[in-house]
């Protein structure tokens, strides 16, 4: 991922770039070249490219890693309060607490909107076992409770279905 100062470079040489495609364009309204315009259509997305990119050298492009979280999957996202990740079957108690932490962070958006006067977004885990040959069904095993207006939330409520993780480490033993 690319870092606030290479964006800053990146910055710099499409400016002089950008100057140069512009100093031809002038030149070639001066000569009166057939590709004047298409010079200046040239410039002209230099200049947006140019802007673009000292946008991203001011905004910093962070993501917050959790450690010991492990991949997971989006299965269900309603957009405001409700979400649902998978997990693999093969997950302990500390890797779920760990990924429900890593997707409380990645799933914050300042666009989700509170519904019916819930002002939580809650991410419930789960994962899907076999009991039995032809048999699918999902198993929740924990969920996490975090503010929809603060990204900061010191208050992130982790709750682990003990029952479903137990359930699950004996279908797995």
């Amino acid at each position: 991922m690319f870092s606030q100062a290479d964006f800053l470079q990146f910055t710099q040489w499409s400016g002089i770039a950008t100057v140069v495609f512009a100093v031809l364009a002038l030149l070639a309204f001066i000569l009166k070249w057939g590709i004047r315009f298409r010079l200046v259509g040239t410039t002209g997305f230099m200049l947006v490219l140019t802007a673009g990119l000292f946008a991203l050298s001011l905004a910093p492009l962070t993501r917050t890693v959790v450690p010991g979280a492990i991949r997971y999957s989006l299965v269900y996202d309603n957009g405001a309060t409700k979400a649902v990740i998978a997990t693999p079957v093969e997950i302990t108690r500390s890797e779920l607490e760990a990924t429900l932490q890593q997707a409380a962070s990645d799933l914050f958006s300042y666009g989700r909107l509170a519904s019916r006067g819930e002002d939580k977004l809650i991410i419930r885990a789960r994962t899907v076992i076999h009991p039995e040959e032809g048999l699918s069904v999902p198993l929740y095993l924990g969920e996490v409770k975090r503010s929809l207006a603060n990204r900061e939330d010191s208050q992130i409520e982790i709750e682990i279905y003990q029952e479903n993780f137990e359930r699950l480490t004996q279908l797995s033993a």
